[in-house]
Formats: C-alpha cells, structure tokens, sequence
C-alpha cells in the first residue's frame, strides 16, 4: 500500500502579542539566523499550547515534532481537546497555511472542508462556485460538468444552484461545501467538524458519503470531530493530539480509549481575580464535578457560586441559582475555602461542552465569565434526567453541593 501522507518532525509556532519581538536588536538577530538558513533563535524558548496555564513566553508551538505516516485508503480520525492542533494540523495539510519546521510529503490532490465557506466567492452562485472549486483542484470543465448532478442532489440546493451563496443559510453552505469537496475527484479529502452545523441526518448522510470515499473507492479521509461515536464508525486508524503533540497513534478503539482516560477529562485555570482563585471542571464516571477556590470574603454574607453548562454553540443546556437551590443549613460562612459542586445524572452526549460562571454574595457580583472552561465529554451513560425548564438551561440538574473550609 503506498503513502498518501507523510509527516516528518513538522512544528508550528504562533508568536503572542505583536509581529516583531519587541526589540530591534531581536528582530536584527531573528533576521541574521534567517540570511544564514539557520533555525530562529527564540522559538527554541516557545512553551506548549496548554491554554490554561500562565505565558511566561510570547512564543507557543501549537504542534510540536509530528511524526506520522497514512497509507491510501485509510480514513483517520483525529481528536483531542479545544486546542490540541487539530485544526492546526489540517491546515497545514491543506496547504492554508505553512509550518514552522518540518516537513509533508504525499501523493494526490486535497479537497478540504475546514470552515463553513472555505473556498467559496459570495458573490458568485451556487453553480459557479462548484467550477471554480473543480478549478482549484485542477480538475478540467467536462470532468467538473459530469459530477454536477451529483453534487447538486446531494447538497439539495437544486433550487437554489443559481443564486449567489452569500443569501444561503449555514446549513445550505455546508451542504454544497461537503458535496463539492467529496464528489470532485481528489485523493485526500480532509474534513474538519464543520459538519456539525448540518441537520442529523445530513450528517448521517455525510458520514455515509465519507464511509464510501474511503473504503469503496480508495480515496484517503482525515477527519476531525469530538464526536468519538462518528470516529470509532468511519475511521480505522485515528491520532490523539495533547497540547501540540501526538499522544497516541493507532487503530481507533484503542485511541479512543486513551482518550477516555486521559487528562482531557479534565481543565483547569488560575486567576487573578480579587476572590477567585483557581475553578477546576472534570468528569468523574457519571457526573461532572465543579471546584471554586475563593478567598478574601471576610466581608461576604455567604459566598455562592452560580454556573451554567452551554454547548458548543452557545446554547445553555441546565445551570443553577445557588440563593434558589443550596439549603441555608448546608452554607458555612468563612473568607476563604473550596466549594464543590458534583453534577449528578447530567445525560450529556459526546461532544464540547462550556462552563460559565458567576461568584457573589447574594448582593453584589464579584466575579462573573461566559465559557471560561471547557470539557470534553466522551461517555457519560443513560441516566434518568430532570426535565423542567427553568431560566438556566431546559434541564435542572441533579446538584450535590459541598463547602470545605
């Protein structure tokens, strides 16, 4: 079987803050190592892209000496945590944009799906675009005019092919972009979660459609998603990235299962609020558990903590008022300590879910922060659920809370 990718110690380094290094006398010796094909002096200093943690360095690798090889025909999976380099990876693979060090070799032409839109002219209508993609890939006009049918059947937009796609929906877009991306005859598709924002069952047709790509016609598939159901369906192999590396290369079941009980289970971050000073969400078996550090409330009538959980688009899914459902006799007044809150029975399903807060006293807020943290749910079970609507969310959770001083 021959090699439709292969990566050798490919790194991609971001620089924070402004372009230069913020001295001249920098940027000279930055441009010195450059004139000499030398490598550049300051990102060996560059810190991993662990988001949750403090900078000491205005340089982050986002991926870090990436080794792999993927034989044609193979559909992979790549997965990992908000920030892994999943997205990273596949737009270097893409040719977006280019790495820092390292290199890619291959054989065939890349169709890519990373963004709603990617590659499309608004002001040109449905059709046009599917020529101008075709074009793109370097396909000819007879051979772009003989998967139309195809491509306009699958995306559903028949009447719709001669508008200028900047009056279609997300959904419409999304269509047309997978449809022109899977039918148009390239080697390699790669396809990041986009599909996402597509109904059910178009996903479900999508997935289909990647299905046949892959194994019916031989046509390799990279495919990103926190979706660990979608993953273990459609791809043999599968890659696990943590914080810019490759923490496991491998047939799907076995990654998904290092996945599972790994540290991406868990986020955690410091601040340096007045009050707060550390929050912690993980899951644990069957439940989410929220930690609160807080200090500094000498002068609070009793510390609370609020939360919502929200999906990946924003929508609040169930949260607590705290004034409303903690009992008073479970409340213990003190400036400083932990309060934890174990969500019990929360039936999320697999995906990326974000945690926003709200810390007072009942009469004033002193700290309040939408999607501060993160977590990746890859199983949390059947489970009985609460089902009255209430301000926060459509599910009440079931919330033990504890107070350790």
């Amino acid at each position: 079987m021959s090699i439709a990718i292969k990566v050798e110690n490919l790194s991609k380094a971001y620089q924070l803050g402004q372009i230069g290094t913020g001295t001249i006398s920098r940027d000279l010796e930055r441009w010195y190592a450059r004139i000499r094909k030398k490598e550049d002096p300051f990102l060996r200093i560059g810190e991993d892209n662990n988001q949750t943690s403090k900078s000491t360095s205005d340089i982050v690798w986002s991926l870090r000496d990436i080794n792999f090889e993927i034989e044609q025909g193979d559909a992979v999976g790549i997965i990992g945590r908000n920030g892994a380099g999943k997205s990273t990876l596949l737009k270097i693979l893409s040719k977006i944009t280019s790495p820092t060090t390292g290199k890619i070799t291959g054989h065939g032409r890349i169709a890519s799906l990373l963004e709603v839109g990617t590659g499309f002219h608004p002001e040109l209508s449905g059709r046009e675009n599917i020529f101008l993609n075709g074009a793109i890939l370097g396909m000819r006009k007879k051979e772009i005019a003989r998967k139309l049918d195809e491509i306009v059947e699958f995306a559903s937009i028949q009447r719709y092919l001669d508008t200028p796609v900047k009056r279609y929906s997300s959904g419409m877009y999304v269509r047309l972009a997978f449809a022109v991306a899977a039918h148009l005859e390239s080697e390699i598709l790669i396809v990041d979660e986009v599909l996402a924002v597509g109904d059910a069952e178009f996903q479900k047709k999508c997935l289909g459609k990647m299905n046949e790509v892959s194994k019916g016609e031989g046509r390799t598939v990279l495919f990103v998603s926190h979706n660990m159901q979608s993953i273990n369906k459609l791809c043999n192999r599968s890659i696990l990235l943590h914080h810019g590396n490759i923490a496991g290369y491998d047939v799907t079941s076995k990654i998904i299962d290092q996945y599972s009980s790994s540290d991406d289970k868990l986020q955690e971050i410091h601040l340096n609020n007045n009050y707060l000073s550390f929050l912690k969400i993980e899951q644990i078996d069957n439940f989410i558990r929220i930690h609160c550090h807080y200090k500094n409330c000498e002068n609070f009538n009793t510390p609370f903590l609020g939360f919502t959980i929200s999906d990946s688009y924003n929508n609040k899914l169930f949260g607590t008022n705290p004034k409303l459902q903690i009992p008073s006799k479970q409340i213990i007044k003190s400036s400083s300590g932990q309060i934890i809150a174990d969500i019990h029975e929360p039936k999320l399903l697999a995906g990326t879910y974000n945690l926003s807060v709200w810390f007072g006293d009942g009469s004033s807020d002193y700290f309040e922060q939408e999607n501060i943290l993160s977590i990746d749910i890859i199983d949390m079970g059947t489970y009985d659920v609460h089902t009255t609507a209430n301000e926060n969310g459509p599910i009440i959770p079931k919330v033990i809370w504890n107070q350790v001083i």
